[in-house]
């Protein structure tokens, strides 16, 4: 069986009707995944390549889980912004990591262009950092992971408090830890252990070793340092919050 199959869009900007690849479910199980949700498989086809749909017509790119409408308004500051630009691409094939890398940032622009959710707008930013882990770009993922971080901190902002979600708190504590915010990720990484309301067990879990990792990367760099914690009291924090947590 081929891991693509062709499926039917219509386009909510231009209305036209289009094809683009998919990936079948059987073919969505990775070998690996980072900390933050970044999956590695085994066979050539990465389904994150074909999350995003490109209409070859107007060039309007967004995922499944982005507008089902889009008003007059949007759809012409979307033809001013990008669509008058476009000059008919297909990318309905199979696609490579650069192809990849083109879909998500056109599904940022369009994004951008029509006031997406923020929800929306920090799934894409988190994917095109993980395309540039792919190629070990070190510099642009941490930046992009960042931009990433600012739209799900305003997702919480806007809903998290009141839904509790335990996935988008671990989220922003993770993506502070990997842009080296340690004591922000701290925070968030004891709200969600500490937090009574929460009964998400895996993300309690997570939360509890990705808290005790940093705890021992602070250890780590105390012993290179001259004092025995590092300048903003960093290691302080974390013995008092591990320990408010046993």
């Amino acid at each position: 069986m081929e891991p693509l199959y062709l499926s039917k869009i219509i386009c909510i900007c231009c209305e036209k009707t289009f094809m683009t690849s998919r990936v079948r479910p059987s073919f969505k199980r990775a070998a690996r995944m980072d900390s933050d949700f970044c999956g590695y498989y085994k066979t050539d086809v990465n389904p994150d390549f074909y999350v995003v749909r490109v209409c070859p017509n107007c060039g309007f790119a967004s995922t499944e889980n982005g507008m089902e409408r889009l008003n007059d308004r949007q759809k012409k500051k979307y033809h001013d912004e990008i669509g008058m630009h476009w000059n008919n691409q297909d990318y309905g094939g199979e696609r490579d990591l650069k192809k990849a890398m083109a879909s998500y940032k056109l599904a940022l622009l369009s994004a951008q262009a029509i006031d997406e959710k923020d929800r929306v707008l920090a799934g894409i930013l988190h994917h095109i950092a993980w395309l540039y882990r792919y190629e070990d770009n070190q510099k642009d993922e941490k930046r992009f992971l960042t931009f990433a971080l600012q739209a799900y901190i305003r997702v919480y902002e806007a809903e998290g408090v009141a839904l509790n979600n335990a996935k988008l708190m671990f989220l922003i504590g993770e993506l502070n830890r990997r842009i080296g915010e340690l004591n922000d990720a701290v925070r968030w990484f004891s709200r969600v252990v500490n937090d009574k309301k929460i009964v998400d067990a895996a993300m309690i879990r997570a939360s509890r070793e990705q808290w005790q990792l940093i705890r021992e990367e602070m250890e780590a760099r105390s012993k290179h340092a001259s004092g025995n914690t590092s300048p903003d009291g960093g290691t302080d924090l974390l013995k008092q919050s591990v320990s408010s947590s046993a």
